[in-house]
């Protein structure tokens, strides 16, 4: 009979031991200092090939299920929806099962393992059997007899099996359960997937082995010097230790013994992000080798500022789950070092373990490779957030799953969020998640701060493990972004919460926190400010992050934020190697693709997001003045001259002038003049000083001569950037007009001009169109992620669906030119008019074409994604130049990871695959663009998009493995588009990002060639 404990949140673990440190013991010193554990004679794996039976409810395990004839197998460590079982299941808020705490549903799918093992147990050691991630809890069995129970997916759970373990061979069977009472606290934005998904082993270990050991370290006020301090505790016992210190170099510093460790060290050489420097402390006992790594570096707040070793510092961090799209929640080493080099290749610098602890090895990782991490427990129960509420009572809420601009204050009931913050008999359930992530990970060098979980409500319970905290590891800062908000009748206690923590906020946010508001310590200083999560990186994104980074550097207390998230989420469709998203798998209730939300693809590819994120977070900065170029150095620790060089190049229209590379001395934080002497700028080119930061030496994760970043000074516009195109011999216009249409006609051009709509309908040279449909007036873009919300308004508006009309139509003949004036407009059926046009076309002797377009916005509509004109190029014509910012797409606030040059591209180049299709491949800032045929310019900088689909397509299509090319190659020329923004979880896109003037004026020039 199966003891329920899956439902009882006051039994949380059987027969397991307290949690501890995480490490591995070794038999040889050598071999505990290389960190190999596999390579440690008292690590024996257990991954591998296990028996498996998968049960769609716990209701048809058989009761003899000790003794079950398996059929199966599966790979342990892995996710059974990932092995072909059950299926994926993504939901954000909303829990999967029916809200009735602490009881999951009667129908309860599971897992059952088995695997035989051979040992010859000896009579002086202890067995220790250890599970690193079990999803969601599991029952463990040994020869038929139950060893133990335990939950909490995301930390380890160990049993001794010393009395147990037969000469020989032994059967090891885990049943493992789909959902329990903790799973209610396991509410985090992501796939949900169940098994063993991380590794098992056992551990040898002496009859009084050493259970845990916690390192603290004290460093003096001029950071010259630091004290260690190391406790022990035996599992029986107190015994002595031999401590041996080596310096970051290998060099033994000390070896001393007793049950304590206290040492000085002179000289001390500190641990931080840009630098990771680590001495390695050996224990060794009774046969026994434990190695640790020790990052000797000060955390502190200090005047409201979030300081390591003295100097305030800004994270330029990411969310991180651990996902990826074949093995879902089991990652290994190889893989998590794929990520975090490709963060260190894009100038991040922190990580927040969203929401949950990490494998244990990956923060020794992120120490190793020099990240900051903040370290969070396993806490998420935001579905209670969306239960039906009886009683309204003011609360403030803050609803980061839609509008943050919206008034903080709402007149309802949101205690529901704080049910298991308040209630009492998730009290313990909560501090044991808490003692998990702490005691693991409290001697990692990289965890500068605990976060208590997410989004969860605060209450009693919270406060309990925010002072369990205080009271075990003073030595760093407490983190809970739910305590700000009041959501219930508790008055919050935030006397152990270090921080003032928010998600979504906007930067004028930041800035009215420092010049009108605030929250305030004991001593009356305002806490720092942290963006936990921002700038949600879904789809194309981050069309934000110069803004932050400005908020970020005009306040010293704002110490940065962590960009939501690192990865998509996209699990591999079953027998495809296609990915899906929710709904895909038959998941219900599903949040569609709001889990692809990534800077990287689920196979890591970078998305133009995280090249925008790089180049904003670039270790240098230049700004020109005066002729001068002078460098800022954005690092906290290093000096230029140790760091990088700079390579210059000096062009005019695209020659160049002048280029090398130097160095230069420039401490941190400061400004210094960058050595060029650079020629009199030709003020009738373009002029471009490009600057481009590469890395000096290499890293444990870079390679010299890694570009870091680079810096584009326009010294001078110039004019006629625009290519010279053949002059044409000038033909007079033959014009003939009937009831809808006005015919042009020269020696080899023939122009058709629809009167009822005011546009162009054929353009013809040589009789070979140049566009295959009419040239119309575009206003509407294949909704991107972050439009989720304003698509409602643009689609309410009709703006997918608008109609071009002419009121009025005249033309004249003047020069040899014609001239065609009309009066339009642009609106949707049923819907009113979106914009009143005053068009001028100007058709020149040699076929050119010039149109100036004064629009007037009607004041009552949305702002509008775009405004221009869309080209339906042949088919043939699928090849473009153009001078704008390339080669990657660019937006208004989003093209800081391009530069303004010559480019040359394909319709099929030019387009981004975003696996949920929306706008993408735009150009910002253009000057011009080339075609087989025609070279259109502006009066002002534009921006094109040229693409394989049309707009209504990639509206249309859920997935871009759907997509239908056009029959035609299209061209899309704005006036302005909208920006990005990231509205899909944020603030709504800036104002001044948005295409909403009341009135514009616009001239484009359409050459032939």
């Amino acid at each position: 009979m199966l003891e329920k404990y899956y439902e009882r949140p006051d039994i949380l673990h059987v027969n397991t031991t307290p949690h501890h440190a995480y490490f591995i013991p070794s038999a040889d010193e050598e071999q505990a200092k290389n960190g190999r554990r596999e390579q440690s004679d008292c690590f024996i794996p257990f991954n591998g090939t296990w028996a498996f039976a998968y049960f769609d409810s716990l209701q048809n395990l058989p009761q003899d299920f000790l003794n079950y004839a398996f059929s199966a197998q599966i790979p342990v460590p892995s996710c059974w929806q990932s092995q072909g079982y059950d299926y994926h299941h993504y939901t954000n808020i909303n829990y999967p099962f029916p809200f009735d705490p602490p009881y999951v549903p009667a129908d309860n799918p599971c897992g059952l393992y088995q695997r035989r093992i051979h040992i010859e147990p000896q009579a002086d050691k202890r067995y220790l059997l250890n599970f690193e991630g079990v999803d969601s809890c599991f029952y463990v069995y040994l020869n038929g007899e139950f060893v133990g129970y335990s939950q909490v997916s995301h930390s380890t759970s160990e049993f001794d099996i010393t009395g147990r373990l037969k000469s020989g061979s032994n059967t090891l069977t885990v049943l493992v359960l789909k959902w329990c009472d903790g799973s209610y606290l396991e509410d985090q934005d992501k796939f949900r997937m169940s098994g063993i998904f991380d590794d098992v082993y056992l551990l040898l270990r002496p009859d009084n082995y050493l259970q845990d050991f916690f390192i603290q370290t004290h460093l003096s006020d001029d950071l010259r010097s630091a004290q260690i301090n190391v406790s022990t505790q035996f599992s029986q016992t107190p015994q002595d230790v031999t401590f041996r210190l080596y310096a970051p170099d290998g060099t033994l510093l000390l070896e001393q013994s007793g049950e304590t460790l206290s040492a000085a060290i002179d000289d001390a050489q500190l641990w931080n992000a840009e630098n990771p420097q680590q001495y390695m402390l050996i224990l060794a006992y009774n046969g026994e080798f434990i190695a640790q790594k020790i990052g000797l570096r000060k955390v502190e707040i200090s005047d409201g500022i979030f300081k390591i070793n003295g100097k305030a510092i800004k994270f330029r961090g990411v969310n991180r789950h651990s996902s990826d799209p074949k093995t879902g929640y089991t990652i290994s080493r190889a893989q998590a070092e794929i990520d975090l080099r490709l963060m260190k290749q894009h100038n991040i610098n922190a990580i927040r373990t969203a929401h949950y602890p990490n494998s244990p090895w990956f923060n020794e990782l992120c120490g190793e490779y020099g990240f900051y991490v903040i370290g969070e427990s396993d806490i998420e129960s935001h579905g209670a957030s969306m239960l039906y509420v009886k009683s309204p009572e003011p609360s403030i809420f803050l609803n980061v799953e839609n509008d943050l601009e919206t008034a903080r204050v709402r007149q309802d009931t949101i205690d529901n969020f704080c049910y298991f913050a308040r209630d009492p008999s998730y009290r313990e359930a909560i501090l044991d998640r808490t003692r998990a992530n702490i005691e693991r990970d409290k001697n990692r060098s990289a965890v500068i701060m605990w976060s208590l979980g997410n989004e969860s409500g605060f209450g009693e319970n919270f406060e309990a493990a925010a002072a369990w905290i205080k009271s075990r590891d003073s030595s760093r800062p407490v983190h809970y972004e739910g305590s700000i908000y009041q959501h219930s009748q508790h008055q919050n206690d935030l006397s152990a919460i270090d921080v003032y923590s928010e998600m979504y906020a906007t930067p004028e946010d930041i800035d009215r926190y420092y010049t009108s508001g605030g929250v305030f310590d004991k001593n009356g200083v305002k806490k720092p400010f942290i963006l936990c999560e921002y700038s949600h990186a879904m789809g194309n994104s981050n069309g934000d992050l110069e803004d932050y980074f400005q908020a970020f550097e005009r306040h010293a207390g704002s110490c940065g934020g962590f960009i939501w998230e690192w990865c998509d989420h996209a699990p591999k469709l079953p027998d495809s190697k296609r990915s899906g998203y929710g709904g895909d798998f038959g998941d219900t209730p599903n949040d569609g693709n709001f889990c692809v939300d990534g800077l990287v693809s689920p196979e890591r590819i970078p998305h133009s997001n995280l090249l925008e994120l790089k180049n904003i977070n670039r270790p240098a900065r230049a700004r020109f003045s005066d002729g001068q170029v002078f460098l800022s150095n954005y690092l906290d620790f290093t000096d230029l001259k140790d760091y990088l060089s700079v390579g210059y190049r000096y062009s005019e229209n695209g020659e160049t002038l002048v280029e090398g590379r130097l160095k230069m001395d420039c401490a941190p934080g400061q400004t210094a003049r960058l050595p060029l002497d650079l020629p009199q700028p030709d003020r009738s080119k373009l002029c471009l000083l490009d600057l481009t930061y590469t890395l000096e030496n290499r890293t444990a994760l870079l390679s010299a001569g890694h570009e870091l970043g680079f810096d584009q000074i326009i010294i001078a516009e110039g004019e006629g950037v625009a290519p010279q195109t053949a002059a044409r011999t000038a033909a007079p216009w033959q014009v003939e007009e009937d009831s809808r249409n006005l015919y042009l006609s020269s020696a080899n051009l023939r122009y058709t001009f629809d009167k009822t709509k005011g546009i162009f309908s054929a353009l013809q040279k040589d009789s070979q169109a140049l566009i295959t449909a009419p040239l119309d007036f575009n206003i509407w873009r294949a909704p991107t992620d972050n439009d989720r919300l304003i698509r409602v308004l643009w689609q309410n508006a009709g703006f997918d669906r608008v109609a071009t009309r002419a009121y009025e139509t005249a033309w004249s003949q003047q020069d040899g030119a014609v001239i065609i004036k009309t009066r339009s407009s642009i609106a949707a059926v049923s819907r009113a008019r979106v914009l009143t046009l005053e068009v001028t076309y100007t058709v020149s002797p040699d076929g050119n074409i010039r149109i100036a377009v004064h629009a007037e916005k009607t004041a009552e509509q949305p702002y509008l994604p775009r405004f221009g004109l869309r080209f339906f190029l042949p088919k043939t014509s699928n090849t473009v130049s153009y001078l704008g910012y390339g080669s990657g797409e660019s937006y208004v606030g989003k093209h800081h990871a391009s530069k303004l040059g010559r480019y040359r591209t394909s319709a099929a180049e030019n387009h981004t695959d975003y696996l949920k299709p929306q706008e993408n491949g735009s150009h910002w800032g253009s000057r011009f663009v080339e075609s087989a045929d025609l070279v259109i310019s502006a009066a002002q900088p534009f921006s094109f998009n040229l693409s394989p689909y049309t707009q209504e397509m990639l509206t249309a299509t859920a997935h871009c493995y759907d997509l239908v090319e056009s029959e035609a190659t299209v061209l899309c020329v704005d006036y302005k588009m909208s920006g990005i923004g990231t509205n899909s979880c944020g603030p709504n896109l800036n104002e001044r990002y948005r295409l909403n003037e009341s009135a514009f004026d616009w001239q484009l020039d359409i050459r032939l060639k």
